[in-house]
């Protein structure tokens, strides 16, 4: 090896065996080089190489020696062996100087310590002693001053054996210690001693914190008990706990009334490393309790709705109250009109179309003077829900039939409606004054049924009206008044008021606005109170004439402001004593229904979640945003939408509200791709330039009918077109050729109809199709034709086949599309 450059020289010894490598390089070049591997030396001692050089020592036995070790080599390691023994040694004594530096130490501190815990032992032997000796100084001084009290008076003096007079110095020596101890156990204290100063209160006193009355009162109950012979422990206040199912560690202990460090403390002990700021459940709470002698009162969530008490009136609090009629019956039977002839107004003219859209709260007070609630339902199929909850809060049912139209779908429905209420009904027959009225085609339809009217020997009361004539209304109202009659409807007007939600919704300049049927109580202004997931106070009751009333009693219908939302209708309100209370009923029902909708909506189990995805793969959606004027209205939209579809096409309501159109529908309608539909609502300023703007479009609707058959229309375009054969011709192949470049030709006999060129084609076999597809070539003799009548001889060919045989039949047919709309 070279030190210069550290590289081997490639070269040929004697002793090297020769060798050639392949080396490759780029572009296929190669090279053969010639190198050498050399052999292991072996190194033979030499003669006398087991004696030192210089100074004639022995350096090591040969024989011993490992092969190849030189003299000076061997020198060299031993030397480096007595090095490292002398490092060891000296190493190891550093060592043990510092075990005995470190031991001297330890010995010293503990020395230290254990003068320091002597110290403070005999320090406090010392002010344990002194202690002592004040309370015996303060025992003997208290039964001293007992004993004055209670000795007959002596002289001040008392005379020597000389018959001197002496000083009563035992006496002043008793009160000036009295005095010290009494200072002694004031603190020092001097707040009531003296006048206090504004500089005294500005400044605190001496600048520190003053001690209060109670404090002052506790010190001196312990120096008292002290006085007496002891400290008594003071007795443990033993609380009801209430535990709801999850409690902060920190609300447990001011539950408790506890130190939360002892709390914290307890429950590490138990194997929690908890802080103050974390939940714990309620078995683990229950434990911690226990521990602390308290008892527990285990609660709920749900518990926060007891404070509304179903309180069971007294027969001696009950008072008549008005009848609650509800119209219901087929759209465009007359229920509106005849209520109007009944009120002397017109609604109708102020219904779009014609048609009753919302629930109307009305109160009439009849010739008679009785006062009659009116609650107007929609016939619309559309509005179902509306139709029973107007059957659910009423105590009368008047079914409105025209004399002309007879029994119709939603007639069978409200029929249903209040025999599921189990409510009296009472039958209208309307429009008799029609020239194709038939009164009796409609009782002889209500047979069917279950309906027998008082005509047919039944117990439902008929009566015949014209709406538009007024007659009959006279006896209609009286037959109200009987069947309120036999109803005795009571209620008590003097409690906390409960009622039902007929309609709601959200007015731009009075904000959330709920129509109230009162049932039992009087609701007044100021009233705070509690309607499903929403709560509020009374800011203003407004009457079915649009008047300002200060309450409203049992039966009468009210539009109540002041709610913090829009409710759902259908709710119960229901008045609470605070407004802590509303709020905290109204938090716990909002996420109960928030969990109750995540349950519902949630898949359980992977499997599910995986078909319901494949099974929504095919579905078309409609998404839509829908926006409207009341929640009753609202809600009967999106189930109408519900029911627009079928397997292949359904409509998807993205989001329904009470309210105008604003900004934040027209994003989520861009986002999604929807239309919005404003029923009897309007979009404002804003959300109308940002529509222009997005390119979102925006429907106006007053008539649920148009909204419902848009929304089917533009579904039905969703819908792939259907595919129709038409079947055109048949033709028997009677010979097959085979043609150079073509293939197998089929001579054939155009046995019906006629064979195109363009049209599509089936090979039967046996009346088994074996082949579908195109025509590759239409031949008439030498030829290419469009077309071949029947009875005619052609050549075909097929597009990719060839098995073809005599007597086969071809069919042939043209394809038609279809457009599919939705039923």
């Amino acid at each position: 090896m070279s030190d210069s450059d550290g590289k081997k020289t490639l070269g040929l010894r004697g002793s090297a065996r020769p060798g050639n490598v392949k080396q490759s390089f780029s572009h296929g070049r190669t090279k053969n080089v010639v190198v050498e591997t050399k052999r292991k030396r072996v190194v033979v001692p030499k003669p006398g190489a087991g004696k030192s050089g210089a100074g004639g020592s022995p350096v090591g036995d040969p024989s011993k020696r490992p092969a190849g070790i030189t003299d000076a080599e061997m020198d060299r390691r031993l030397r480096a062996v007595q090095a490292a023994k002398a490092r060891e040694a000296e190493e190891a004594a550093a060592r043990e100087a510092e075990e005995k530096a470190r031991a001297e130490e330890r010995e010293r501190r503990r020395a230290e310590q254990e003068e320091k815990e002597r110290e403070e032992k005999e320090r406090e032997e010392a002010l344990k002693a002194k202690a002592e000796e004040e309370a015996k100084k303060q025992r003997d001084a208290v039964a001293a001053a007992e004993a004055a009290a209670a000795a007959p008076a002596e002289p001040a003096v008392a005379r020597t054996p000389n018959n001197k007079a002496a000083p009563a110095q035992p006496a002043r020596k008793t009160e000036r210690d009295r005095e010290e101890t009494n200072k002694k156990n004031r603190g020092g204290d001097n707040r009531r001693s003296g006048k206090l100063t504004v500089n005294q209160a500005l400044t605190g006193g001496e600048g520190g914190r003053q001690r209060s009355m109670a404090a002052m009162k506790r010190k001196q109950e312990r120096a008292r008990q002290k006085a007496l012979g002891g400290s008594v422990e003071r007795e443990k206040v033993v609380r009801e706990v209430q535990l709801p199912e999850a409690i902060m560690v920190s609300e447990l202990a001011s539950r408790m009334t506890e130190k939360v460090g002892a709390v914290v403390k307890a429950l590490m002990q138990n194997g929690m490393m908890v802080t103050q700021n974390e939940t714990i459940d309620a078995d683990t709470a229950e434990l911690i309790i226990e521990e602390f002698g308290h008892k527990v009162v285990r609660v709920s969530d749900a518990d926060v709705e007891d404070v509304i008490k179903e309180v069971q009136d007294k027969a001696e609090d009950l008072k008549p109250r008005p009848p609650v009629i509800t119209i219901m019956g087929h759209v465009d039977h007359g229920k509106t009109s005849l209520l109007d002839a009944i009120r002397n107004a017109k609604v109708v003219a102020g219904e779009a179309g014609g048609i009753t859209q919302h629930i109307g709260a009305y109160q009439v007070t009849a010739d008679t003077g009785a006062v009659l609630s009116f609650l107007d339902t929609p016939g619309h199929a559309a509005f179902t829900s509306m139709r029973s909850r107007g059957a659910q809060v009423t105590d009368i049912v008047v079914l409105v039939v025209a004399a002309d139209d007879a029994v119709m779908p939603q007639t069978i429905e409200a029929i249903n409606h209040a025999k599921a209420a189990k409510v009296p009904m009472i039958v209208a027959i309307n429009k008799i004054d029609k020239p194709a009225a038939n009164p009796d085609k409609v009782r002889t339809d209500l047979l069917q049924h279950e309906v027998i009217v008082e005509k047919l020997s039944g117990d439902v009361q008929d009566v015949e009206v014209s709406a538009t004539t007024g007659q009959g209304l006279d006896e209609l109202l009286e037959a109200i008044a009987l069947q309120a009659e036999i109803l005795e409807l009571k209620a008590n007007p003097n409690r906390a008021a409960v009622g039902a939600v007929i309609e709601a919704q959200l007015d731009v300049g009075r904000g959330p606005v709920a129509t109230v049927l009162v049932q039992t109580g009087t609701l007044r202004q100021g009233d705070i109170f509690v309607v499903g997931e929403q709560y509020g106070k009374v800011r203003a009751l407004i009457n079915d004439a649009g008047e300002r009333v200060k309450e409203a009693g049992p039966s009468v219908p009210v539009e109540v402001l002041g709610l913090n939302g829009t409710p759902e209708a259908g709710d119960v309100l229901n008045v609470t004593e605070t407004e802590a209370q509303a709020r905290e009923i109204a938090a716990y029902r909002e996420k109960a229904a928030k969990d109750k909708r995540a349950a519902a909506g949630a898949a359980t189990t992977l499997e599910q979640l995986m078909a319901n995805a494949k099974a929504n793969e095919d579905v078309s959606e409609l998404p839509i945003l829908l926006k409207a004027d009341v929640q009753g209205s609202a809600e009967a939209i999106v189930q109408a939408m519900e029911k627009i579809g079928n397997e292949e096409v359904r409509v998807r309501v993205l989001h329904s509200g009470v309210g105008a159109i604003t900004e934040t529908d027209v994003g989520l309608a861009e986002a999604s791709g929807a239309p919005i539909m404003g029923f009897n609502v309007r979009a404002n300023a804003s959300a109308r330039n940002t529509a222009n703007q997005k390119g979102v479009e925006i429907r106006y609707y007053s008539v649920i009918y148009d909204l419902v058959d848009d929304v089917k229309a533009a579904a039905s375009g969703l819908l792939s077109n259907e595919i129709k054969e038409n079947f055109i011709g048949y033709a028997t192949i009677k010979e097959v050729f085979k043609v150079t470049g073509v293939g197998k030709v089929a001579g054939c006999l155009v046995t019906e109809g006629v064979a195109r060129r363009s049209a599509g084609v089936r090979l039967l076999r046996d009346n088994v199709v074996i082949h579908e597809g195109t025509l590759k070539t239409l031949k008439r003799f030498k030829d290419e034709v469009a077309e071949v009548q029947s009875g005619q001889e052609c050549g075909m060919a097929f597009e990719n086949y060839d098995d073809v045989r005599p007597d086969d039949v071809i069919e042939i047919f043209e394809r038609e599309e279809v457009t599919r709309t939705l039923s």
